[in-house]
């Protein structure tokens, strides 16, 4: 279970030189860059969103530019971006003001305004957000792009925190349901190639959006 296995620290460093390829073979690690949040971008339509990912720009950088209204990315600090990626992680999951201002340790009017200055610079994942728990709450499900389904059975629960889970789940799954089933088809596509071109290859490991 290499996912278990530490890599920011020493010790885990050392326990991963363990894991070697066979003679005359080599490990190789391939991932998809930022997947999820490609996919909201996607999904949502939104086009500052999706100008930064045509544009390679760093997405987080992108979104601590427009949440505290930066004149440039390189204005940009290592501040800025840590917060930035808490946010882009958070919102588009349901995150209150409450819990983005615990993760961030700052007020929960902090948190607020935060999350308010996200949804005017992204709207359309706003859009996104409030279609999908409609849908959800009328057909009393939400699927993948590739339409692979979740029903969701307490999205109209008259207990809050039932309902409320319920809703950050409907929100969640379309997201990163789309990025496994991505994950999924490459799986299938690279097996083909291998069997194609009859490489030696082999899929090891599936972790997240990694092989």
């Amino acid at each position: 279970n290499l996912q278990n296995i530490p890599i920011r620290t020493k010790r885990g460093r050392e326990i991963r030189k363990a894991f070697v390829a066979d003679k005359g073979f080599q490990l190789l690690s391939a991932d998809y860059s930022q997947v999820e949040l490609r996919v909201i971008a996607s999904m949502s339509g939104d086009e500052n969103m999706i100008e930064a990912f045509n544009n390679d720009e760093d997405i987080h950088s992108r979104t601590a530019k427009e949440v505290f209204e930066l004149d440039s990315i390189d204005d940009v600090t290592p501040d800025h971006r840590r917060k930035a990626k808490e946010v882009n992680f958070g919102i588009p999951y349901g995150v209150s003001a409450y819990g983005l201002a615990n993760r961030l340790s700052i007020s929960n009017d902090e948190g607020k305004e935060m999350i308010d200055q996200y949804f005017e610079r992204f709207p359309w994942i706003l859009e996104y957000i409030k279609e999908t728990k409609a849908f959800a709450k009328e057909h009393g499900y939400v699927k993948t792009l590739m339409g692979r389904r979740r029903y969701i059975s307490d999205i109209n629960a008259s207990n809050w925190n039932r309902r409320s889970f319920a809703e950050r789940t409907a929100i969640n799954m379309p997201i990163q349901g789309t990025a496994a089933d991505i994950i999924k088809q490459a799986m299938i596509d690279i097996q083909h190639y291998l069997e194609d071109y009859e490489l030696k290859t082999k899929m090891l490991l599936q972790v997240h959006d990694e092989l």
